[in-house]
């Protein structure tokens, strides 16, 4: 088995990252990353909770050398942190200070580091460590976790950046909307950065006019890496928006308009990712102009009564997706939505996947998802939805799923909020949606 580099495609001297508006070189990354190796304590797992994305790929590959596994959770609320602490014995915190894990063993990182000496050595770590556990986000029940090892996070990492065409814009400078400690972060924001000799910008801007600034702020090439619901409110803004040379979108299925929308205002194609925590991406599309996705080469689907297999490429182990494909070929295919949303109501079937992308494509809607709650004493279930629609009102939007959907499929009720509860990521975590629906519950009495 091989060690493969920490990072890859860059000069001794070349621009890394951006942070706090200075550029940091690598040799300054490699400093850092010695030093906060040198002083984490001798311990099997840390809770990588840096916010800052430059001070957590410090972290993680600090983690890697004292080899130690990097715990990735999609939130760090009081009862899964306690659920790491169950599970996960000789565990500690490393954190920037943004995100805390209550009475956990703490390491605060600072970036108070010194002027870099000799040559900056490039790491090698075994393809077979493990480096990572990441957790699903929880949008179908309790976060999973999943181990990745150093080979497969190398080998996607080379994977997307072939694919999506990163060769030729070297030294591009990539805003992230999403945290690293999700997959698609983790991916496209900080290993595609290190082994594409991109550069990393350390903040994750949320607010439109913040997401504005910070892209200004870089010199082109730049990119941004986001999700539907960031870029949905990012276009709303009025005004020119800053030229970008890339833009990648995933965590959730990308309507055509919005694409094309982003397309034209941004100047640049919209690259989609499609893939899941266990695999990381898999596949790719254009979505302004193909519903199809096209695999990662070496990447193969196969089918049997349990659903869809995923193996080959990157991949390495068979996987069970928890999505509903529909193959085109050796290498394309269509996506309807997960497994677990299936629904069949009067001989009906469809997927709330499906009802998502129809109220979604609703003008005037910022955000909305359907709903089915769970069956409780018996009783009639019936389909929801949430919306956040300023401007509109039930009867619009009601009338616009009418010409969209059947209409066994009309939510009853529709209910309108100023937000859903989406995380960092843009999920929308199970637990979240069911206190909606418990809170309209009890409001009808």
């Amino acid at each position: 088995m091989a060690d493969l580099p920490l990072i890859d495609g860059f000069g001794s001297d070349a621009l890394f990252a951006y942070r706090d508006g200075r550029p940091i070189r690598v040799g300054q990354f490699l400093h850092d990353v010695m030093r906060l190796a040198d002083s984490l304590p001798e311990r099997k797992y840390v809770l990588n909770l840096c916010s800052d994305r430059y001070g957590f790929a410090v972290g993680f590959a600090a983690a890697m050398l004292r080899h130690q596994t990097n715990l990735l959770p999609p939130n760090c609320t009081p009862d899964l942190i306690g659920r790491l602490r169950q599970g996960y014995e000789s565990i500690y915190c490393l954190t920037d200070g943004a995100e805390l894990a209550g009475d956990l063993e703490t390491v605060v990182w600072r970036n108070a580091a010194g002027e870099p000496g000799a040559e900056p050595h490039v790491p090698r770590i075994p393809e077979i460590q493990i480096v990572a556990t990441v957790f699903t986000s929880g949008s179908t029940g309790q976060p999973v976790a999943h181990e990745q090892t150093w080979g497969r996070l190398v080998r996607g990492a080379i994977a997307g950046i072939d694919r999506l065409g990163l060769h030729a814009l070297r030294g591009m400078g990539v805003v992230g909307t999403v945290p690293p400690q999700h997959m698609f972060g983790l991916e496209a924001t900080v290993l595609m950065v290190l082994q594409g000799g991109l550069r990393m910008h350390a903040g994750r801007p949320f607010f439109p006019e913040d997401i504005r600034a910070q892209i200004e702020a870089l010199p082109r090439p730049r990119g941004v890496v986001t999700t539907p619901v960031h870029l949905r409110i990012l276009l709303e803004e009025p005004g020119a928006l800053p030229g970008l040379d890339f833009l990648l979108s995933s965590t959730a299925a990308m309507p055509p308009r919005l694409a094309a929308a982003a397309e034209a205002r941004f100047g640049c194609p919209l690259q989609e990712i499609y893939g899941c925590t266990e695999t990381g991406k898999i596949a790719t599309r254009r979505p302004a102009r193909t519903q199809e996705w096209q695999l990662l080469p070496g990447v193969v689907l196969a089918e049997d009564e349990r659903g869809t297999w995923v193996t080959g490429g990157h991949v390495g182990t068979e996987t069970l997706l928890g999505d509903v494909i529909e193959p085109l070929g050796p290498t394309r295919f269509l996506l309807h939505g997960r497994t677990a949303d299936l629904i069949n109501l009067a001989g009906k079937r469809t997927s709330l996947a499906a009802l998502n992308y129809h109220l979604n494509s609703i003008d005037g809607v910022r955000d909305g998802a359907f709903v089915m709650p769970d069956e409780c004493d018996g009783a009639v279930t019936r389909l929801m939805a949430f919306v956040v629609a300023p401007g509109l009102d039930a009867g619009t939007v009601l009338g616009e799923l009418r010409r969209r959907i059947d209409p066994a499929f009309l939510p009853r009720p529709l209910c309108f909020v100023d937000a859903l509860p989406r995380n960092q990521a843009g999920k929308l975590p199970r637990a979240e949606l069911d206190e909606l629906v418990a809170r309209v519950a009890a409001a009808a009495g």
